[in-house]
């Protein structure tokens, strides 16, 4: 399934990949400042939620264009059985 992200939708995904790479960027930093442990973990637990945040987005994307597009989101020779497990996966590997 190819997605096309457009305007707002471009925008708020790339945000949070911006964000979460500042974050990883920081963690880093941190670590080879020797920074505490708990604030080291907590800007990595930042960084892990702005990553499955923009996996959520992602996904709702693409099951969006899915909907207004059946077609679209099937592989060749693709069930429609195969098509929801595929995205069930997806779902759970940001689980």
């Amino acid at each position: 399934m190819e997605l096309q992200f457009e305007g707002d939708d471009l925008k708020s995904v790339l945000n949070r990949l911006r964000r979460a790479q500042g974050q990883i960027s920081g963690v880093i930093k941190m670590i080879e400042e020797g920074r505490d442990c708990e604030d080291v973990v907590t800007q990595l637990a930042a960084a892990s939620r702005a990553l499955d945040r923009a996996g959520f987005a992602i996904i709702a994307t693409g099951l969006q264009q899915c909907l207004t597009d059946p077609g679209r989101g099937e592989r060749e020779g693709e069930t429609t059985q195969q098509m929801k497990a595929r995205l069930e996966k997806l779902f759970l590997s940001l689980a």
